[in-house]
Formats: C-alpha cells, sequence, structure tokens
C-alpha cells in the first residue's frame, strides 16, 4: 500500500504545473524544435537570395555587365557556394531583378504631357526617351548580352518592344494613318537601340545624343505632317 502510495504522488507532482513548467516528467515534443530549424534556413535562403539580388542590381549599375559569383559574393557578404546555388535559377534573379527595376522605368516610360503641336510632342517625347533610356542603359546592355540564354528576358524584350511602340502611338496618333516607312523610321529613331548606338558606341554625351535623336524626330515629324503627295 505505501508503495502504490509513493508511485500515485510521484505521478502526480510529474504532472502538476509546476513539474510542466520546468519540464519534467512531460517529453518534448521534436517537431517544433525541427521547424523552427527549418524556419531558420529558409529565412536565411532569402536574405541570401536577397543580398544577391541587391548586388547584381548595383555591380550591374555602376557598368559591370558580367559579374562574376565573386564580385556578387564579396558585394553581396554572402559565401561563393550561396551564389552559385542562386546562379542555377538565373531566370528567378532576373526576374527579381526586372522588378525591382520597372517600377522606375514605368514611371518614367509613362509619365509626361502628350498635348501641343507635332513638333511639341515630338521634342517632348525624345526628352522622355532620353532619360528613360539613360536610367536602364546598364540593365539593358547586361539583359541583351544574357538574351539568347534566357526566355525571360527574351519575353520581357518582347514585351518592352510593344510597350514603347504602343507609347510612341499614344505621343504621336497621326502614326495611325501614316505609311509603314515612316511609322518604323521614328519607331526606330526613338529606340534604345538608337540611343546607345550613340551613347555607347559613339561614345556622345546625353546632350549631344539627345540633339541629335531630336533632329531626326523632328525631321520625321516634318514629313509627318506634309500632305501626303509631298511625303515622298
Amino acid at each position: 500500500m505505501r508503495r502504490a502510495r509513493r508511485r500515485r504522488a510521484a505521478r502526480a507532482r510529474l504532472d502538476s504545473p509546476a513539474a510542466i513548467w520546468h519540464g519534467r516528467g512531460v517529453k518534448a515534443d521534436p517537431q517544433p524544435r525541427a521547424a523552427f530549424a527549418l524556419d531558420g534556413r529558409v529565412r536565411r535562403g532569402e536574405q541570401s537570395r536577397t543580398a544577391i539580388v541587391n548586388a547584381l542590381f548595383e555591380l550591374i549599375g555602376s557598368g559591370v555587365l558580367q559579374p562574376t559569383a565573386q564580385q556578387v559574393a564579396d558585394r553581396g557578404g554572402v559565401g561563393i557556394r550561396s551564389v552559385f546555388r542562386h546562379f542555377s535559377e538565373m531566370d528567378s534573379l532576373y526576374a527579381a531583378l526586372d522588378a525591382r527595376l520597372e517600377g522606375e522605368a514605368s514611371r518614367l516610360l509613362f509619365g509626361g504631357e502628350r498635348r501641343g503641336s507635332l513638333a511639341a510632342r515630338a521634342r517632348a517625347l525624345v526628352r522622355q526617351r532620353v532619360t528613360l533610356f539613360e536610367r536602364v542603359a546598364p540593365y539593358k546592355r547586361a539583359a541583351n548580352l544574357a538574351r539568347q540564354r534566357s526566355r525571360f528576358i527574351q519575353e520581357r524584350h518582347q514585351r518592352m518592344q510593344r510597350l514603347l511602340r504602343d507609347d510612341l502611338l499614344a505621343w504621336v496618333p497621326e502614326l495611325a494613318r501614316a505609311p509603314v516607312d515612316l511609322v518604323e523610321a521614328l519607331d526606330l529613331a526613338t529606340s534604345f537601340e538608337a540611343w546607345d548606338r550613340l551613347r555607347g558606341d559613339r561614345q556622345l554625351s546625353q546632350k549631344v545624343a539627345g540633339a541629335a535623336l531630336e533632329r531626326i524626330a523632328l525631321a520625321l515629324a516634318q514629313a509627318l505632317a506634309a500632305p501626303k503627295e509631298e511625303r515622298r
């Protein structure tokens, strides 16, 4: 009887609130600890990825169009193994870079008052494109280098071409009734490729390159404003 009472007393003590509070008498559940460790790894992985994206954005923005893994690791303060692991999913990194740049680029692309004479609108269009292209130039050049290897960049390139064409028609709705060659000429004159030719290949200043594009756009606007019989 005495032994039975002692056993019951011991169980009561082990099941008491104090025993439970201090962790006695209750077998620890390994699941919360494992889940916490997993959450920690996920969080560290996300932090590393953010650091890598930030490093890529800064390096490309400074003119390093094809950063090495070591450069990214040094700039981001992450291990080289983390960089290689994330570099195996380059399209996801390109998507993160694109998302970071898109908000700013969209404001530059769709801003401006599209009113006034055809010549005034042509000048304003060129100023808008100069500001946009100057901002995105290093990222566009880096994307061009990687385009053949990335489906994501190919799709974004095509999307940007459509956006720029739609924007051109919004600035100059007269193009809807213009000859195809005139439309394509103005589209080319206000393209990134034309801008990069002047700024990158010819090494012209932003002011001189902008003036050159404006001269072309104004000449094409004048041709557009001419009577149909005088356009040829």
